[in-house]
């Protein structure tokens, strides 16, 4: 059971640093503060290197490879981004955005921490997860 657990916590965080990624580079363009791209680029840099620790480590649990996020979610969160910055594309606006989004990570990385039985490798790659995802929302909180 221990096993499953730590394949599902994987592939969640994998989904979410790919997610990450992904609304990251749907907004880049819209941003024109070179020090809210510096951060983006330092968040796109850790998500890449989450995403290279959970490859990593999934060959202990399973053949397959790790989730990522689907076409239907890569085009909602478009989709998403796109009507919210129609009218505002203020740095505020897109801090505020990947605020939210860095927040629900943080949230499904607690409960994740909480609520599954995993290995330690795997527990202590979750509470880094969530301690870098802080880190970026103190940084994004200056851009409001």
């Amino acid at each position: 059971m221990k096993e499953k657990e730590c394949i599902n916590v994987l592939d969640e965080l994998n989904k979410g640093a790919c997610m990450g990624i992904d609304s990251i580079n749907f907004i880049f363009d819209k941003i024109g503060n070179k020090d809210l791209k510096k951060v983006l680029n330092e968040q796109v840099d850790y998500y890449k290197s989450i995403t290279d620790k959970i490859g990593n480590l999934y060959p202990d649990y399973s053949s397959k490879d790790p989730h990522e996020t689907n076409a239907m979610d890569k085009a909602m969160t478009w989709w998403g981004i796109e009507m919210q910055t129609l009218v505002d594309k203020s740095d505020e606006k897109i801090a505020e955005l990947l605020l939210k989004g860095t927040n629900m990570g943080i949230i499904e990385g607690r409960k994740l921490l909480n609520h599954k039985d995993t290995d330690l490798e795997v527990e202590d790659l979750i509470e880094e997860y969530i301690e870098v995802q802080e880190e970026i929302v103190e940084k994004l909180k200056k851009f409001l």
